[in-house]
């Protein structure tokens, strides 16, 4: 491998979050122990987020995309500067929102244990809320039928524990244990360069939410292992970019109806079918069941 490669480059797509993303870059700046770039990708912010990245951050890679293309798209960008999918500036690459705090160290430490398990494809931390919980969406089960059903219909919070009914959020697992899973969280994860360099980029149907279950299926499908690591623990303040907005709820369902249509849907009973687009529709609201029903070839009536 060239010797000039960097160790890791750490991409963060940031939209309106600029004393969050000052407070991210600081925790960055005090890394140790590899070498490693930093990019970020400003998506069309008013709140000078990007020239405060100029002016107080100038090490830092800054990409300042004229419009909001969403998430899959802003990191690819970041990426591509980076020189991926093919060849890569770097050994590894992470994705890092700028509502996160990374520990001293934990770059350093993640890199570490992916050096040390050749089949590792996929790695995310343990991420914390501000009030010290899990956050839950950094293990997950995939969103397979079965596991959406248990979802939509509560069993999985009636049942939490259950290794089957708590698949979603793998809710049966010990959060200081490391454990294979299906996917960790866009917030924070690192990919292997080669891993990239094999599945492609983030796909960019996906604008916000599922992006990173899609990337996770891809790598594992590749046959690379996805790791839930919680010996490195990151801070998230957790949506703070979308604010929980309607905009932000939609499109969480489109992109369950996106997942779920890409990777499963060709394979599932009618009926069951059927149940699924009526969940996503109904949670999705109109604007989604126009997407579905345009999907299916026709408008709604």
């Amino acid at each position: 491998m060239c010797a000039s490669l960097l160790d890791l480059v750490v991409v963060i797509l940031n939209y309106n979050t600029r004393e969050l993303l000052r407070d991210c870059l600081r925790s960055l700046r005090a890394q140790a122990g590899l070498r490693f770039a930093v990019c970020v990708v400003d998506n069309a912010s008013t709140d000078g987020s990007a020239e405060m990245v100029a002016a107080d951050f100038p090490e830092v890679l800054l990409v300042r995309s004229p419009v909001n293309n969403g998430f899959s798209a802003g990191n690819n960008l970041g990426l591509r500067r980076f020189g991926f999918p093919e060849g890569g500036q770097a050994r590894y690459a992470m994705l890092l929102n700028p509502d996160t705090v990374v520990p001293p160290e934990a770059l350093r430490q993640l890199v570490a244990f992916a050096d040390a398990h050749p089949d590792i494809g996929v790695v995310g931390p343990k991420l914390v809320l501000t009030d010290g919980s899990l956050d839950k969406a950094c293990r997950r089960g995939f969103p397979t039928p079965e596991v959406s059903f248990y979802r939509l219909v509560g069993l999985s919070k009636l049942f939490p524990r259950s290794k089957r009914f708590g698949r979603y959020n793998m809710t049966f697992l010990d959060e200081n244990e490391q454990a294979d899973v299906d996917s960790v969280v866009g917030a924070c994860m690192m990919l292997r360069a080669e891993v990239i360099g094999r599945i492609g980029l983030l796909d960019e149907q996906f604008f916000m939410y599922g992006e990173d279950l899609d990337w996770c299926l891809r790598a594992k499908q590749a046959g690379y292992r996805v790791v839930y690591y919680p010996q490195v623990t990151v801070r998230h303040v957790k949506r703070a970019a979308s604010r929980a907005s309607a905009k932000a709820r939609y499109e969480f369902q489109r992109a369950m109806w996106l997942f779920y249509k890409k990777h499963y849907r060709a394979h599932t009973h009618p009926l069951l079918d059927g149940l699924i687009r009526l969940g996503l529709a109904v949670r999705g609201g109109p604007a989604l069941m126009r997407e579905m029903a345009q999907h299916e070839g026709r408008e709604p009536k």
